[in-house]
């Protein structure tokens, strides 16, 4: 499992683990019922502590990406992907239309505000 840690990021490092195993599981890279790493050797590997790896999977597990059988592991949890997208859709509106009120609060055209997002979408394809 490929998991990258930064600690430049300002990001704590608990929230990237989430972030990134939610990606690998929306994506299917990892599977319905697959086993993942136990909170051990999850932080032995990314060389954090128990605790991180715990709050990790303590909020996957409370956002219903993964489920714990006590004493077999944690799982990755069937979860409706198309619910998840709209709910993330949704807050991208919400972002979206508080981005558009504050162009117009400083006087920003319609064509300037697309250039601003183009750019940042095609900034983010390099990354």
């Amino acid at each position: 499992m490929d998991i990258i840690i930064s600690n430049f990021s300002g990001e704590p490092i608990y929230l990237q683990i989430v972030n990134q195993l939610k990606e690998l599981i929306i994506k299917g890279i990892l599977e319905e019922s697959q086993k993942l790493p136990s909170i051990r050797n999850l932080a032995k590997e990314l060389q954090i502590s128990v605790i991180t790896a715990q709050r990790a999977y303590d909020e996957l597990e409370r956002e219903g990406f993964i489920y714990t059988v006590v004493g077999k592991g944690s799982y990755v949890a069937s979860i409706n992907k198309e619910m998840y997208r709209e709910t993330k859709t949704k807050i991208v509106e919400e972002k979206l239309s508080e981005a558009i009120k504050h162009a117009k609060q400083a006087g920003l055209t319609e064509k300037e505000l697309k250039d601003i997002l183009n750019h940042l979408i095609e900034g983010d394809k390099v990354e």
